[in-house]
């Protein structure tokens, strides 16, 4: 399960309870609202926190081909350039 401060729960709440109120013409509690985050920390936050490792994980391949590139340009010429 995602943990999240109370600054970031707060914040949290009053988007859902905003969002229900705007796009659903729906009163959200505070107490409902609550059930809901959890809900979705628990049972969906995986999903966002997986997508945000891939995307991490591909962000850092990128960058890791770019600097090894970078280091074969540093490559000097010698008689031994055979070797590698």
């Amino acid at each position: 399960m995602i943990s999240l401060n109370k600054d970031q729960q707060g914040q949290m709440l009053g988007k859902l309870q905003r969002y229900f109120s705007s796009e659903l013409d729906q009163d959200l509690g505070g107490f409902e609202a609550q059930f809901l985050l959890d809900f979705i920390a628990k049972d969906l936050g995986a999903y966002f926190y997986n997508q945000g490792l891939a995307d991490a994980l591909k962000h850092v391949e990128t960058r890791f081909e770019d600097i090894s590139e970078s280091m074969y340009e540093l490559i000097q010429d010698t008689d031994s350039m055979a070797k590698l």
